[in-house]
């Protein structure tokens, strides 16, 4: 099994432990909904949505033109809000609950706290007097303490009282005291609200809808938090306009009362007149037929304050719906104002990717067509295009991210921090630009760094690579072991390089004369005939030697063979220097020792001339 046992407990206990998460999840959110807004509790009287929807639109203004719509959105909702309380109290006291046994026993009960309330009062006024006119002390202790005693049965018959009235209040009776209670706090929250909210009228924000981030992350979020205000204002443009709506029904429906009404309003009210005119003490028809038609006019009076309530009311809704459709404007505004900003830096982010793209292009281009040191050449266009790839990048990542604050001292830290972590890197670096120099090496070129001979191989950004030879006085065959140095050492350090630009190197053969034989023909024949065998290689040698030392003023430099002699016990020890190029070094002196080989095979066979070439010396 490619699982064992206790890995696949492992794997179920987790995924079991992933489900009752999620489930657990979905349940709390649903029981959320469910306490938020499947609770039962009973509704204010006054519908204060208005207020509360411009309180949180408040919260969302973010500069000195949606703060003016704000404030607007405020007024009016408060003024129809207070218009809504002052229309809800009316209608309390006028249209009083029917009663019911259950309210007429508790007004009762009011009523009788009342008295009781009332009574103490008198009566602790009463003995207050009598104590301000009591001469005796005993009296005067007496009457205080009857005093005392009236007013601890005050403070229970008014706590009676508040707990009849909370009884009323509760149980729906007493209408207008909880639209009083209901006012009272949203006095109260008002207050509240505009001490913490003081509405100054300035705004650190600037008004400009064109001005805004200049990072495209912070772009975007302000789009996208636009977009959600967009949306939150248009939420409470359809309150406005929905309750504008109701009210409207409601003033229509009451309108059409009043119409009615006001057509029969001149005969009631000559009815009330005539009646008023007729009516005697003992005409009990004629007071009541009277006090009816008071009752009337005192009604339509009421309906027609109701109906200009409603007239302010659905007002003030339009005008709430206008301020929010105004302040939708002045978002969608500064929305398309970051809509633009985001495009500009799209476009100037394609434009950067365009720009590293072509720089790459023109790169390529450019090193294709150059056929000499190709190896050389690739290292630099690779360093060329990694250095306009980490521009074009940088240029995205500042246009997302933007420019961070204290940007000088950042690129000091940072560098100073690279500079110490990554100081080998930077030298091997900055000395692959020296090593790339007019002075420095080339693939091929026959060096010793660090007391290692050897054949370039490779020059990398961070090191070079060679090809272990041995030593320049050694055979210079390759040892098989490739070293690799960083090129600091071309800062730090130094390096010998053998060759020019024909790697040419001086090399030498040796061969014992003996003593039994004259060595100066000999050593003429030698010198001749390696003179031969390398004349091309010196004129060559000479003149690339003269074009490199001509900058710095040195005296010219021969490359012609060299012959120093060693005498020794077994005769004399012929050392001849002469110029190869590096990679004719083995040829070379592979030729040079046959030639003498031959040469002194000659001689032995040849005593005869040698003794007259003796003879003539």
């Amino acid at each position: 099994m490619w699982m064992k046992a206790h890995q696949w407990i492992v794997t179920l206990a987790l995924l079991t432990l992933v489900l009752a998460a999620a489930v657990g999840l979905i349940l709390t959110r649903q029981s959320a909904q469910l306490n938020s807004a499947g609770r039962t509790r009973r509704p204010p009287i006054v519908d204060e949505q208005p207020l509360t929807t411009a309180r949180a639109m408040a919260a969302l203004a973010s500069d000195w033109d949606e703060q003016r719509y704000s404030r607007q959105a405020l007024k009016l909702a408060d003024h129809s809000v207070d218009v809504a309380f002052s229309y809800e109290m009316r209608q309390a006291t006028e249209h009083p609950a029917p009663p019911t046994p259950e309210s007429k026993k508790l007004y009762a009960q009011a009523n009788q706290a009342a008295a009781a309330v009332k009574a103490d009062q008198e009566r602790i006024d009463q003995l207050q007097k009598q104590v301000a006119g009591a001469k005796d002390e005993r009296t005067h202790s007496t009457l205080q303490q009857q005093i005392d005693l009236t007013k601890a049965q005050l403070e229970l018959d008014q706590d009676e009282l508040d707990d009849v009235k909370g009884d009323l209040i509760r149980s729906g009776a007493d209408r207008l005291s909880r639209i009083q209670r209901q006012f009272n706090r949203h006095e109260a929250t008002q207050k509240e609200y505009e001490t913490n909210n003081p509405q100054t009228g300035n705004s650190s924000s600037n008004s400009n809808p064109s001005a805004g981030p200049s990072s495209a992350l912070a772009q975007f979020s302000a789009w996208n938090s636009l977009r959600g205000k967009t949306t939150r204002l248009q939420q409470a443009l359809d309150e406005a306009k929905q309750t504008a709506n109701k009210l409207r029904q409601s003033h229509e429906t009451l309108q059409a009362q009043v119409a009615m009404e006001v057509s029969n309003k001149e005969a009631i009210a000559q009815q009330a007149k005539s009646g008023i005119d007729a009516a005697s003490g003992s005409d009990a028809v004629s007071a009541n037929s009277t006090a009816k038609a008071i009752s009337t006019l005192h009604q339509i009076s009421m309906d027609q304050k109701d109906l200009s309530d409603f007239d302010k009311r659905v007002q003030d809704q339009d005008d709430l719906a206008t301020a929010y459709g105004n302040w939708i404007d002045v978002v969608k505004l500064r929305q398309g104002a970051m809509a633009h900003a985001i495009l500009q830096s799209a476009l100037l982010i394609l434009l950067v990717v365009f720009g590293v793209y072509l720089g790459n292009r023109l790169v390529d281009h450019f090193f294709v067509g150059l056929a000499v040191e190709r190896t050389r050449l690739h290292t630099l266009r690779g360093v060329i295009r990694f250095a306009v790839q980490a521009l074009g990048l940088a240029l995205i990542l500042f246009t997302i991210f933007g420019v961070p604050d204290q940007m000088s001292t950042i690129l000091g830290l940072a560098g100073a921090g690279l500079t110490v972590a990554c100081k080998d890197f930077i030298m091997g670096f900055i000395g692959w630009f020296l090593l790339m120099g007019r002075n420095g090496l080339r693939v091929g070129d026959w060096v010793e760094i660090d007391g290692v001979v050897g054949e370039v191989v490779e020059i990398g950004l961070l090191r070079t690579v060679l090809l272990e030879t041995g030593n320049w006085t050694d055979s210079g065959h390759p040892t098989g072991r490739k070293v690799a140095f960083v090129n600091s050492y071309a800062i730090e350090g130094h390096f010998f390089n053998f060759s020019t630009a024909g790697q040419w190197l001086w090399d030498e053969v040796q061969i014992l004369v003996p003593s039994t034989q004259n060595p100066y023909p000999i050593i003429d024949a030698i010198q001749k005939m390696v003179s031969e065998q390398t004349q091309a290689n010196v004129l060559a040698a000479e003149q690339e030697w003269q074009r490199s030392t001509s900058r710095y003023r040195a005296q010219p430099v021969s490359a012609a063979p060299a012959v120093s002699l060693r005498p020794t016990s077994s005769g004399i020890d012929v050392h001849v220097r002469y110029i190869t190029r590096a990679g004719e070094r083995h040829a070379m002196k592979t030729r040079l020792y046959q030639a003498l080989v031959e040469l002194l095979h000659r001689r032995q066979e040849d005593p005869a001339a040698a003794a007259s070439a003796q003879a003539a010396r």
